[in-house]
């Protein structure tokens, strides 16, 4: 099962994702992990890529096509996969589909979490993020054990920058120009299937399991 996640940013497809993962022993697949890898294994692709990152540029769609379907291509991902974060964009998505046909592969799924922008915000709000670990909480969802400290290391949580009304804001104008698109695209493939967002989280990976087997 090769499958895409899609929807705004908060809508919950990187929760969902890793639920899946874990369920089925598949790969959960973020362009941020792929770059971070490659750079530090010191691979060419991780060289061009960071001589981008190095100065402040986004990595061409090429490159990351490239970093993609290398990725795709190893042991792990036999039984298949989850991209989260990517493709971003039409062009994308075309040129990762036309690089899998080269591979007589292809997406079997676009599974699209979907959530209003003032659910999404009001959610955001609720996030907490570790100082210490990195670890993240939410207060109504996934509350620590104690009010603002860490389950894993005891260190403050706080509100991310990202998280915060205005960046949310921002960060959803985006989504609406450059990926709500791809909902059009993979409903045209055939594959697109829509999940309420707003639901009880494993809810939505319920029928998610109903889909693609238990």
């Amino acid at each position: 099962m090769k499958i895409i996640m899609l929807g705004a940013p908060g809508a919950g497809k990187g929760t969902q994702a890793k639920l899946l993962a874990e369920k089925y022993e598949i790969p959960h697949i973020s362009t941020g992990d792929i770059f971070r890898a490659n750079i530090k294994n010191g691979t060419e692709l991780g060289k061009k890529a960071k001589t981008y990152m190095d100065q402040g540029l986004l990595v061409p769609d090429e490159l990351v096509v490239d970093l993609v379907v290398d990725r795709v291509q190893q042991e792990d991902c036999k039984k298949g996969y989850i991209l989260d974060g990517f493709p971003r964009t039409i062009p994308q998505a075309e040129s990762l589909d036309a690089a899998l046909a080269k591979l007589n592969d292809k997406i079997d799924y676009a599974f699209n979490i979907e959530a209003d922008d003032e659910f999404i915000i009001k959610r955001m709000a609720g996030r907490r993020a570790c100082l210490g670990c990195g670890a993240t909480y939410h207060i109504v969802n996934i509350p620590p054990k104690t009010e603002g400290i860490c389950d894993t290391c005891g260190k403050e949580l706080v509100i991310r920058d990202d998280d915060q009304p205005e960046t949310v804001k921002k960060r959803l104008d985006v989504y609406h120009v450059q990926t709500q698109p791809l909902i059009d695209y993979y409903k045209g493939k055939g594959v697109l299937i829509d999940f309420d967002g707003t639901s009880n989280m494993y809810d939505v990976f319920n029928a998610m399991v109903d889909i693609l087997g238990a």
